[in-house]
């Protein structure tokens, strides 16, 4: 028997694993691309040059690479690539790439992403991550690994969240948040590291500490970045455990622009 419902609208040149399951009315596209063991609800629309891995759960009402909303926009063949083992729930708007960037709107590997959440043209987003309801990206925006975007969360163009931060419901970011922060308010403003998280993804107490301190230097002994940066810096030479986090923090902090800054 057939997966594919048939009053589903499938463009004969989609390519379609034979193990994908399509629902009612649901309209794919001629440049689609799906992996096995995916399933598509009801009611969707998937178009552009759109490649979906494996074993993906997306629900009723999405709507998967349409063109970015971006007026210089004129037609151009750009890409939106979701891995594998995610969950996209109702009503999301995931945009293919735009020209005037690197032409693809990524998402990784094994991420929850809740009803109407909008990740618009060019945005990254990693692996394992969690976005609540309402969270909206705008364009180029980057989200690494283990981030959780609260219910509501608004991130400006070009923002970067950085690995296992966490933001609270209704956060608006005009800066980059550093790994590991929790952030909330309009605009967001740094609350916390997120410990809990940490120790839920293994993390051992000595990772935590150097963790706690990278955030003192950050946030509590009141310094300028350049100030700080020298400081997390020397934490490997007290921590060589957390060697890998500090590394990831100094690369994130290397990349921040001077107009747009971090998170304070």
């Amino acid at each position: 028997m057939s997966l594919i419902h048939p009053t589903a609208l499938v463009d004969p040149a989609a390519e379609l694993d034979s193990s994908v399951s399509v629902g009612p009315y649901t309209v794919i596209g001629p440049h689609v691309k799906i992996g096995a063991g995916t399933t598509v609800g009801a009611h969707c629309v998937i178009e552009g040059h759109t490649t979906i891995g494996r074993e993906n759960r997306i629900f009723q009402f999405n709507s998967l690479g349409a063109i970015p909303q971006d007026k210089k926009y004129a037609g151009e063949p750009c890409e939106l690539v979701i891995g594998d083992r995610n969950t996209i729930r109702e009503f999301c708007t995931f945009n293919i790439g735009s020209p005037g960037d690197r032409a693809v709107t990524q998402v990784g590997n094994d991420n929850w992403i809740m009803a109407y959440v909008h990740l618009a043209h060019d945005c990254v987003v990693g692996n394992h991550t969690i976005f609540a309801n309402n969270s909206q990206l705008a364009g180029h925006v980057v989200v690494d690994d283990w981030v959780i975007l609260g219910g509501f969360t608004v991130a400006h163009q070009f923002v970067r969240i950085g690995a296992h931060a966490m933001t609270a419901m209704c956060s608006l970011l005009f800066a980059d948040l550093p790994p590991f922060v929790m952030c909330q308010g309009q605009p967001a403003q740094a609350r916390s590291m997120n410990f809990e998280g940490l120790r839920r993804r293994g993390f051992s107490p000595e990772r935590i500490s150097a963790v706690k301190a990278m955030h003192k230097a950050l946030y509590r002994d009141d310094l300028k970045l350049e100030e700080a940066v020298a400081r997390i810096h020397g934490l490997t030479d007290k921590t060589p455990e957390a060697a890998p986090d500090v590394a990831m923090m100094l690369d994130f902090l290397g990349q921040v622009s001077p107009q747009r800054g971090i998170v304070r």
